[in-house]
């Protein structure tokens, strides 16, 4: 597993993809919280991330798509797949090994957005008049929001050999757990199962570790959902060896 992980962390970083996809999420999330007035934090008035903690998760839609879309698809199509299947190493390994090198490439791009929480810290008045507890759950929340798609992302990448393809279909399933059961969950039709499909939609599961409090069961929910999208990807390996 360690070997697969710095192979792909190396990847990442000996080519233009990894620099890329994180300048571009930087300068998108910056112009939307620091220069349009219409989502700029210094238009609020007073010191609170609940607009980064919004958006970013729609930013990332797109991101961890971006990242994860060549993890599997071009080792298929590049035929080295099926040669790293038949070493001494498991496919959980392989998977596993992926899963993390991508996921620590969106914490790394996560990172620096820990300066936008200085600055508003020292901008309150008083300093330090900002809800540390909520800001810390959000991004518990964020790290785990980018594992479930980071899973999910890999999964979709397992699907064929065209990146693209994987791009389009991780962008669709990310968008369907993370708004469109919310949605689906608001339509009369639904009935009873509006307050199930809310539940279990993850930008709810997202907005409650933004309250500041830890609570378990949205953490193993998360979890759940990360090994869950593994097991699909393992599975999916098996089936094409």
């Amino acid at each position: 597993m360690l070997a697969i992980f710095r192979k792909e962390i190396n990847q990442f970083f000996s080519s233009p993809i990894a620099y890329i996809i994180m300048a571009v999420f930087l300068t998108a999330v910056g112009l939307l919280l620091w220069v349009f007035p219409d989502t700029s934090l210094l238009e609020n008035g007073y010191a609170d991330m609940g607009t980064f903690f919004n958006l970013t998760p729609y930013v990332m839609l797109f991101l961890v798509p971006a990242v994860t879309m060549r993890s599997i698809a071009d080792e298929r199509r590049a035929g080295t797949l099926e040669w790293l299947l038949t070493k001494p190493v498991s496919r959980w390994s392989v998977v596993v090994g992926k899963f993390l090198a991508s996921w620590l490439l969106v914490a790394l791009t996560l990172l620096p957005t820990l300066l936008y929480y200085f600055t508003l810290y020292q901008l309150g008045s008083p300093v330090g008049n900002i809800d540390s507890a909520g800001v810390f759950g959000s991004y518990i929340g964020l790290l785990l929001l980018g594992g479930v798609f980071v899973a999910i992302g890999l999964w979709a990448s397992s699907l064929n050999d065209n990146q693209v393809v994987a791009f389009v279909l991780g962008v669709f399933f990310c968008f369907l757990l993370y708004v469109g059961l919310g949605a689906l969950a608001g339509l009369s039709a639904v009935g009873g199962l509006g307050y199930y499909l809310s539940y279990f939609a993850l930008d709810e599961q997202y907005r409650a570790l933004g309250r500041g409090l830890i609570d378990s069961r949205n953490l193993v929910y998360l979890l759940s959902l990360i090994i869950f999208f593994l097991l699909l990807t393992v599975n999916r390996l098996h089936v094409s060896r």
